[in-house]
């Protein structure tokens, strides 16, 4: 090589370095200063106040990297909760200070009783937050008057989601599920071919959000959900990544992406209201109507354009991601336990024949299927669809002994509640029966959060989930496919969003007990 090359990386790295060791002295610096001011008065103070003003332990590490880059670390290793258990150790406590995402945070969670803190104090001492580079993709608070926007979600969003709009949805969700298996899966059946699951469910469940929240025709349309589907790949894999915006970063790509996706579901907004002024006697319950014709009983508002198609963007990634990603992940279990498998099964039969055999699923008939969402709840007990959640102190307050300012962010970790050995025995052996009965304990188990900032479309998840493993169990058989060593080597990581390495290819087969 070059040796004039090897001196200019020489140089470059040393220069990097150097910046970065003085970022961080800078940083120690700033914090040092911060502390001082915090626990001590104005007139110097004595030990009552300082212990007053006591800040949570912890290191804000890197200057605007933080600690994200172990957090990462640990969740690419497939074991996110080292990340917080490190520190609940290393501080001797279960709250402490860090950087995520571009942002100090303080850390409570990893305890029942630290989730109802946070969860059922939003709305008094705390209130709802989200990182930088959400705020900044999915920039709802600025699309016209926070207000009035706000309003309309809390009026639009329980419309949509709620049980007698459930009902409603089963047709469509159950006629997708089992059209999307004979136009992708049943070819299939029988051949050596492999299927690698999570590319397919994922175009399934965004099919599914396109058709419930943006009215699309998704099989006249398929190009245009195609192209929105590439999108929206590259938004969420920017959504919760540092939110450093130059060219060739993930959060860059996302930002191009974000604002593609906003053009292009304005322009469905626009022809949406031509549709309805023209049909003004026809009755729409999908949500993308709803919101269009929701107006501000007070001055008689409509919402803005833009602000809605963020909110439909916001309900699309919170939806389609997490559910195909809970949904691979059930059928990796499954081929990994056949006694659940079989008991899974036997309970889905057991509806299937009480049906006729092209009767659709009902509201009743998921009811039934008790075992089958005891083993998706032990599956997101070991891979939340979300590693956790943000708030923001809404006023000065205590806690545990330890001061949280006004305006600081705060985080709970659902993974680290769900590894704790406190409430789940042996927490990484996979038992479906521990939601047995009345199940964990309050608090323990939030892979949907809680209180008032409970995930509002829970349900809905529930429902598409339940009929996708109705359609795929009483359809199929199927066996992982292993490497050419044999082995399967195939690890599971999160990345934010807990994924297989290999997406989870197997060779299905038909279902060999009839019914």
């Amino acid at each position: 090589m070059d040796p004039l090359i090897i001196i200019s990386v020489s140089t470059l790295f040393f220069l990097t370095v150097l910046l970065l060791y003085s970022l961080h002295l800078l940083e120690l610096l700033f914090s040092w200063s911060r502390k001082s001011r915090t626990t001590q008065s104005p007139g110097g103070g004595g030990n009552n106040q300082q212990q007053h003003k006591q800040l949570p332990p912890g290191s804000s590490g890197w200057p605007f990297l933080g600690e994200g880059i172990e957090f990462y670390r640990s969740g690419l290793a497939g074991f996110p909760e080292k990340f917080f258990f490190d520190r609940y150790r290393k501080y001797s406590s279960e709250v402490f200070k860090t950087s995520l995402l571009g942002e100090t945070v303080i850390v409570i969670g990893g305890t029942a009783s630290g989730n109802k803190f946070l969860f059922l104090n939003e709305g008094k001492l705390l209130k709802a937050s989200w990182p930088p580079s959400v705020r900044k993709l999915l920039p709802i608070n600025d699309s016209g008057s926070h207000e009035q926007n706000h309003k309309a979600i809390r009026t639009t969003f329980p419309n949509y989601l709620n049980v007698e709009a459930l009902r409603s949805y089963i047709g469509t969700m159950d006629s997708m599920t089992q059209r999307h298996f004979e136009t992708h899966w049943d070819k299939r059946m029988g051949t050596d071919e492999v299927l690698i699951v999570h590319p397919s469910v994922l175009k399934y469940s965004f099919a599914v959000a396109c058709r419930l929240f943006l009215c699309m025709d998704v099989e006249q349309e398929a190009r245009q959900v195609g192209e929105l589907l590439h999108l929206f790949v590259v938004l969420t894999n920017g959504i919760l990544s540092i939110p450093i915006d130059i060219p060739g970063t993930p959060f860059n790509r996302a930002v191009k992406a974000s604002n593609l996706i906003n053009k292009k579901i304005v322009t469905m907004i626009k022809r949406r209201k031509l549709y309805l002024l023209s049909h003004e006697k026809t009755v729409t319950k999908d949500m993308l109507s709803l919101m269009i014709k929701f107006s501000n009983e007070d001055n008689g508002r409509f919402m803005e354009e833009k602000f809605i198609a963020y909110s439909i963007m916001a309900l699309i990634v919170a939806s389609h991601e997490t559910t195909s990603s809970v949904l691979t992940l059930v059928m990796r279990y499954l081929a990994d336990y056949p006694e659940v498998y079989n008991k899974l099964l036997d309970e889905q039969l057991e509806i299937a024949k009480s049906k006729g055999k092209e009767e659709p699923l009902t509201w009743e008939d998921i009811q039934k299927m008790k075992y089958s969402w005891n083993v998706v709840c032990e599956v997101m007990r070991l891979a939340p669809p979300a590693l956790g959640g943000f708030k923001q102190a809404s006023t000065d307050f205590m806690y545990a002994g330890y001061h949280i300012p006004k305006g600081c962010k705060l985080y709970w970790s659902s993974i680290a509640t769900h590894k704790n050995p406190e409430y789940f025995p042996e927490p990484e052996k996979f038992d479906p029966s521990r939601f047995q009965g009345d199940g964990p304990a309050p608090f323990t188990f939030v892979p949907f959060a809680g209180g008032p900032g409970t995930c509002a479309g829970k349900e809905f998840a529930r429902v598409q989930i339940l009929i996708f493993i109705h359609r795929v169990v009483t359809r199929y058989e199927w066996e992982k496919s292993t490497g050419l060593n044999g082995k399967d080597d195939e690890k599971l990581i999160f990345n934010p969003f807990p994924s297989l390495t290999k997406g989870l290819p197997i060779r299905i087969r038909a279902q060999s007990r009839g019914y």
